[in-house]
């Protein structure tokens, strides 16, 4: 079954799937966002450019194509994307 999902009045977009674990395939359009986890997810890019700020950090980080990154359960992490951007996330 595939699930679909809209935050941020429709500037993030994503498809939900099974495939070795539950997954999520999305766009997201320039802005800043503010995430929750409730599980633990790695983030991979796509394509674009995601510029992240992890929890508990006060630095941004910069991802590209290819490049992952990891969140724990029960936290929130802020995005920044400047051009359009999208990404695989698996949740564990």
């Amino acid at each position: 079954m595939i699930t679909t999902h809209e935050y941020f009045d429709g500037r993030v977009k994503s498809l939900g799937f099974e495939e070795k674990g539950k997954k999520t395939v999305g766009v997201m359009l320039p802005g800043s966002y503010t995430f929750g986890t409730t599980t633990h997810e790695t983030m991979q890019v796509i394509s674009g450019v995601l510029n992240i700020q992890l929890p508990g950090s006060d630095t941004w980080q910069t991802f590209g194509p290819g490049e992952t990154f990891e969140v724990e359960a029960d936290k929130e992490f802020q995005v920044e994307i400047e051009v359009p951007s999208s990404y695989l996330c698996s949740y564990s």
